[in-house]
């Protein structure tokens, strides 16, 4: 066996204790992919030794029987580990059973060695209803907390960043404990490797990534994709331990991650460990392997790791054919039992209702009543400091909850929305966080499915680009496709009129209103956004909660000094009229608010939405059916903007009603400028009065 070390100073520990486990130590050499796999079985039983073999064994031939049901089809798309399987098995084998693994495609291995019922992971790879996704999605885009496994998503980085929350919560509660997420060659080459990485790295967090370098990203051979001789070294620029090992060699496999575990559980820090491979198969069937010249596929199927442990064991006198074959016999019994269930089971019933509920995981829904306006125990608050108390007090009831983002910690934030937290809650519960947004969003799922909660601060709604997967394939889709529930705030200082350009300035809520699973609210008044922060910072569901950084320090109102908690999906009348309605959210509500002053003849209803998704569809219909006219306005640009949506429900559910066209307002479609003068064009209150004034001589 051959470790290879590489990264910082803290490896002369694990150092010693390869050499205690007989291994010899080099800091250059390269694994040879042709060499013939030497095995080294100290400190291991024969019964541990026959363990490891059964949990190579199943995945294989559980990959046989899928590729020959592939081939009848009867499985519509298979992703081939045949020839990787040392790396999965090994690496959950040597971990405890409560740590969570991360993995990817072609780790079945994971999924069999935690003890997974057969007919239930057949169940979701045929996509049938006592899967794990019950039938919403394929293959090994699921998790189980049963399991601590959590499944991929197709784009393959950010689940490095899932693994970075697990850890966190590990170190947050002293406990001691390994999160582990797999990632491919081709998968390195993906922003949200570096940014894991260099997370984990600075917060020194107990995660083990495993770089399976199997020699292609598809058809892509790694020279065409990386310049760098060896992945550990990508671990040295990072500050971290790195190791190259063999990955066909399942006893290697086993004992490094074991040792490197033991001691990152008493000495948090992270790990990457490069393991040396080859894929036999194509990246999935249909792809085939013609790429791939033939010599290669010849000399790697000489380091099986199947076969080659199956003759160590052999040579041991610890397995004999006899034995392989009351073992083959066995599990091919137990897969065939399996299928025969779940060939036998109808696809999904269609069930809409279903669906839709399981987009949102069950929120605690108190009363959507406006008790936050009651006049006991107020006083006039700022915007900024509502949601500041809103956070104190989150914090106070919930030891659980966790605040991310850049400079939040002593300098409290850009818009020091967060001063003073760092102080009464300490610097693992208000953190400074790397500029990162992805691998930030990604640690606050990873908090959550650990059983934290989260508030992500991005430190102006613009950046929210650079966490943009995370969002709304991560956050948004993980408790429709299993269960799971994402329990984390993402803040979004967003608007213009600050003179802030075109990179802090941006209204981006519709980016995020057509994305199933989110919810996005934008509360106008300081009393709303402290009792609605309060019910997200509650709620089991992600939330993009929009806060106009031009209404921070320039509104006041009157705030319960009191938790006070209002769910999303409850718009409010603002001020009653009967000539024309007037729907806004956000700034557009005061300009709304403004536009009914300086109009009194105009007797105008104002609708503040203040959830966008869900919204309130009655509240805003009802109105426009009382006034039979209306104009919706948002600070977004026109098109595309959230207004249209609205726009469009009006005229399908109320257009008997309407005395008028529907009518809508945004800003002009540009980017915001910087100058004022253009800023304040660009946004274009004088056009604003000209449309009213258009809709009211209708």
């Amino acid at each position: 066996m051959k470790w290879f070390f590489r990264g910082s100073s803290s490896t002369s520990a694990s150092v010693s204790e390869a050499k205690a486990s007989g291994g010899s130590i080099t800091g250059s050499s390269a694994v040879d992919p042709y060499a013939v796999i030497r095995y080294d079985r100290t400190g291991y039983s024969d019964a541990e030794l026959l363990g490891l073999y059964e949990a190579l064994l199943l995945p294989r031939m559980i990959e046989d029987k899928m590729l020959i049901l592939l081939r009848q089809g009867k499985v519509s798309k298979w992703f081939s580990g045949i020839g990787q399987e040392a790396i999965a098995v090994g690496c959950t084998k040597a971990l405890l059973q409560e740590e969570f693994i991360f993995p990817l495609h072609r780790n079945l291995g994971v999924f069999t060695s935690r003890g997974m019922d057969l007919t239930r992971l057949f169940a979701q790879l045929q996509g049938k209803s006592s899967g794990y996704s019950q039938g919403r999605e394929r293959s090994f885009h699921f998790g189980s907390r049963e399991h601590a496994i959590v499944g991929m998503i197709s784009h393959l980085g950010p689940q490095l960043t899932l693994a970075n929350g697990a850890a966190l919560s590990l170190v947050l509660d002293g406990k001691p404990g390994v999160s582990l997420a797999f990632t491919g060659d081709g998968g390195t080459s993906e922003g949200d490797f570096h940014e894991a990485l260099n997370v984990a790295a600075v917060w020194q967090l107990p995660v083990i990534f495993v770089i399976e370098n199997n020699g292609y990203g598809l058809s892509t051979p790694s020279d065409e994709q990386f310049r760098c001789k060896q992945f550990i070294d990508k671990g040295i620029g990072y500050g971290m331990e790195s190791i190259r090992i063999d990955g066909n060699n399942i006893l290697e496999v086993h004992r490094t991650v074991k040792a490197m575990a033991e001691q990152m559980r008493q000495h948090p820090a992270p790990l990457l460990l490069e393991c040396m491979t080859f894929r036999m198969r194509g990246h999935e069937e249909a792809s085939g392997v013609k790429y791939v010249p033939k010599y290669l596929l010849e000399q790697w199927s000489l380091k099986d790791p199947l076969s080659n442990y199956e003759n160590f064991l052999k040579g041991l006198n610890v397995l004999n054919d006899a034995m392989i074959v009351e073992r083959r016999e066995q599990f091919l019994n137990h897969i065939e039992e399996a299928l025969e269930v779940v060939f036998a089971e109808t696809e999904p019933a269609v069930d809409a209702s279903r669906e839709l509920e399981a987009v949102y995981a069950p929120a605690p829904f108190p009363e959507a009543t406006d008790a936050v306006w009651s006049p006991k125990n107020r006083r006039e608050l700022r915007l900024v400091d509502a949601v500041k108390e809103a956070l104190d007090q989150a914090m106070d009831r919930d030891p659980n909850l966790v605040l991310m983002g850049q400079d939040i910690a002593g300098y409290g934030g850009v818009f020091k929305a967060t001063e003073g937290l760092l102080e009464k809650y300490g610097p693992g519960r208000v953190r400074n966080t790397p500029l990162c947004e992805s691998a930030i969003v990604g640690a606050a799922l990873g908090l959550s499915i650990a059983g934290k909660r989260a508030m992500m601060e991005m430190q102006f709604a613009d950046f929210v680009s650079c966490g943009f997967n995370q969002i709304v394939n991560n956050l948004a889709k993980i408790h429709y496709r299993w269960g799971q529930e994402a329990r984390v705030v993402v803040r979004m200082p967003t608007g213009a009129g600050v003179g802030a350009g075109p990179f802090h300035s941006q209204s981006n809520e519709a980016w995020f209103t057509h994305v199933p699973g989110l919810k996005v609210v934008y509360p106008a008044f300081p009393a709303e956004a402290k009792a609605m922060l309060l019910y997200a910072l509650r709620d089991n569901s992600p939330y993009l909660f929009m806060e106009h950084k031009a209404l921070y320090r320039s509104l006041s109102g009157p705030v319960s000094e009191e938790i006070t908690e209002l769910p999303p999906g409850k718009a409010r009348i603002v001020r009653n009229g009967t000539g024309a309605t007037l729907v806004a959210y956000g700034m557009a509500v005061h300009w709304a608010l403004n536009l009914a002053d300086e109009f009194p003849d105009y007797d105008l209803e104002v609708v503040d939405l203040r959830s966008l998704l869900p919204w309130d569809k009655a509240t805003v219909l009802e109105s426009v059916k009382r006034t039979g006219k209306v104009l919706v306005l948002h600070e977004d640009t026109l098109t595309g903007g959230y207004g249209g949506e609205i726009a469009s429900t009006i005229a399908e559910k109320a257009f008997n009603h309407l005395d008028g066209p529907v009518m809508r307002f945004g800003a002009l479609d540009t980017p915001v400028p910087f100058a004022v003068t253009l800023e304040q064009d660009f946004l274009g209150y004088s056009r604003l009065k000209t449309k009213l004034k258009a809709l009211m001589a209708y």
